[in-house]
């Protein structure tokens, strides 16, 4: 019972903070009264839920949601914040790094999506010799939903 009061009080309290943001509109802090936002409270109740209750297992969606968040805002934000497919798997990559940190599980998961998370942001600013690295993440991104699909169907069906 301790485990889903800490997940609902640290819910409850940030979308508290979220309304009042929403209802007074404070200057300083009227950029976080944005649907970014919501994404990083749910991603902080699940870090909490994690980590003050010893649930490794909402480490995982905690930090995704809480990266998706950030990101998103710093999209908004800030002109200079990298837009790039590779952003995404960096969120998850950390996230399972976070989660390993706990179980031990995950790491080389999360080693794998930072590394080629870093290689096609890179990519675009490689030298002209290194063309072929962004031809191959062009030739991926061509593929890539089918491959989820597919990795989706196979979890699904397999016995």
């Amino acid at each position: 019972m301790k485990q889903s009061k800490t997940f609902i009080g640290v819910l409850l309290i940030g979308f508290g903070l979220f309304f009042v943001l929403q209802q007074y509109s404070i200057p300083i802090l009227s950029r976080f009264d944005t649907w970014p936002t919501i994404l990083i409270i749910l991603g902080i109740a699940f870090l909490a839920q994690g980590y003050l209750n010893k649930q490794p297992e909402s480490i995982l969606p905690g930090g995704i949601l809480t990266g998706l968040g950030i990101h998103f805002h710093a999209l908004q934000h800030w002109s200079s914040w990298i837009d790039h497919w590779g952003m995404y798997t960096l969120i998850v990559g950390f996230s399972f790094l976070l989660r390993a940190h706990k179980t031990n599980q995950g790491v080389m998961a999360g080693l794998v999506l930072v590394i080629i998370s870093l290689i096609g942001i890179s990519s675009i600013t490689l030298p002209r010799w290194f063309g072929w690295v962004d031809y191959i993440f062009v030739q991926i991104e061509q593929f890539w939903p089918f491959l989820l699909i597919g990795l989706g169907a196979f979890f699904l069906f397999k016995k």
